[in-house]
């Protein structure tokens, strides 16, 4: 667990030292800049939330976060190009390091069980801070003025002893605050697995109490909070969605991944199917989270292929369900068509038997674009499965065979021939004749890449096409 500095000693980048008055020297210009503005015109402004408490842990924040006793029409003209992005009176203020900053407010009536039914600004921070999810989310930075180089915490609710003691406890009553946002279940768990924090028995009770009401969740947060999770290199994927499984919280938003458990696998390093699929994720690389995903999805389609002990076309079966739990989630076409791809072509077979022009087909088959995903995934799959260096001599064989094939024509567009010269030369109209007659010629010269000459391609073509 990252720990607080101490009393009287400087403590990590950025320099926040836990004495009186905090010291925040190095903290970067553009909230410097915020704060100072609007205490000069008058308004209280403090540093908030998760960007203050990362800085308390010595962590360097991603983003920073302002709240402010100013009102958002006062912010706006305070800050010219800002942006008023939603009636909680939320306020970015862009620029090379974007600042938040949000009016000090109030709320009530979660009837959507998202967003607030009634929002009131105000003057109180301690009222702003108590409609916050988690106490150590709950603090603020009270700059002294001037200079903004210290100040003091405001903490009324014990977060600066629940980030000492390592602990998720939520604002006040722990059954209001899931209950007015149902997404505080995933962020409560994301929080703990992020810092090794442990939940307080009432939080945790009252977080998993919650866990249907995830149902409701709009499927864009959900993917942006399992995005979070995944592209946090802090955070195990596979200890992360164990929490969720436990909590019953897979079940609910990722059925199709909780149904591989208890299909069994044989494989050396053991497990069943959920547990290789986690492990998998596990071996990807943090900052690519969809990558990840394709990690997790892979293996999806065993639970439905499972027939005396193997799993024929589960790739297949697999990459429809992973695209379909990608659109549900409201991914974006090119990383459904990507994870899709990738679980679908994950089961191929190298052996060094393989002609060249094997390799060339296969390297057509998957895309070169695709190569280094599929290879990734392939390596991420051997280490969740045990497999030891004869699988990774496989692959390393199989890189060099692609490496060899140099600039051999692997596609269309590399064709001696184009679409047009089939259509003066055979007389054709354009149409799919053309394209079948083009597909033929790129399958003969991925057999030899001899045949790619021009007049070979338009011989061949007329011989197709007079034996159609």
């Amino acid at each position: 667990m990252a720990q607080l500095p101490v009393p009287g000693r400087p403590g990590p980048e950025p320099g926040l030292t836990d004495g009186a008055p905090y010291a925040l020297g190095r903290l970067p210009d553009a909230p410097r800049r915020v704060l100072a503005e609007l205490h000069d015109a008058g308004h209280e402004a403090v540093l908030v939330g998760g960007c203050l408490r990362d800085m308390l842990l010595g962590d360097v924040p991603d983003d920073w976060d302002v709240a402010t006793s100013a009102h958002p029409e006062e912010v706006t003209a305070r800050f010219p190009g800002s942006v008023w992005e939603n009636r909680f009176g939320t306020v970015l203020v862009p620029g090379v390091t974007p600042v938040e900053v949000t009016t000090y407010r109030s709320e009530s009536g979660y009837t959507d069980r998202r967003r607030p039914d009634e929002v009131t600004f105000h003057g109180s921070l301690t009222e702003d801070l108590a409609r916050r999810d988690f106490t150590i989310n709950a603090i603020a930075w009270l700059p002294d003025v001037p200079g903004l180089v210290s100040g003091r915490l405001v903490d009324p609710f014990g977060g600066l002893d629940d980030l000492r003691a390592g602990r998720i406890r939520a604002v006040g009553d722990a059954a209001d605050r899931f209950a007015e946002d149902a997404l505080r279940v995933l962020r409560g768990v994301r929080f703990g697995l992020r810092f090794g924090f442990a939940t307080v028995p009432e939080t945790e009770a009252a977080l998993r109490a919650a866990v249907p009401s995830t149902a409701t969740l709009s499927a864009e947060r959900v993917r942006d909070e399992l995005v979070r999770l995944l592209s946090d290199a802090r955070i195990q994927p596979s200890l992360a969605l164990r929490r969720w499984e436990t909590i019953g919280l897979l079940e609910v938003l990722l059925p199709e991944l909780a149904r591989l458990r208890s299909v069994p696998q044989d494989k050396p390093r053991g497990g069943d199917a959920l547990d290789h699929s986690l492990w998998t994720a596990d071996a990807l690389p943090a900052d690519d989270p969809v990558l990840r995903l394709a990690g997790l999805l892979h293996d999806v389609g065993k639970a439905d292929t499972r027939s005396g002990g193997h799993f024929i076309g589960h790739e297949v079966s697999g990459a429809a369900q992973a695209e379909h739990v990608l659109r549900r989630l409201r991914f974006g076409g090119r990383d459904i068509a990507r994870v899709g791809h990738l679980v679908r072509q994950h089961m191929f077979a190298y052996d060094d038997a393989w002609t060249d022009a094997a390799v060339r087909r296969f390297i057509r088959r998957v895309g070169p674009a695709a190569l280094d995903d599929l290879f990734a995934l392939r390596e991420a799959d051997n280490v969740a499965s045990g497999w030891g260096e004869p699988a990774v001599g496989g692959l390393d064989r199989l890189r060099a065979r692609i490496a060899e094939q140099g600039m051999a024509p692997l596609a269309q567009r590399h064709l001696a021939v184009s679409g047009h010269d089939l259509q003066d030369a055979l007389g054709l109209s354009p149409g799919p004749e053309i394209g079948r007659l083009l597909d033929r010629l790129l399958d003969a010269v991925i057999e030899d890449p001899s045949r790619n000459d021009p007049e070979a391609l338009l011989a061949l073509a007329r011989d197709l096409h007079d034996s159609r």
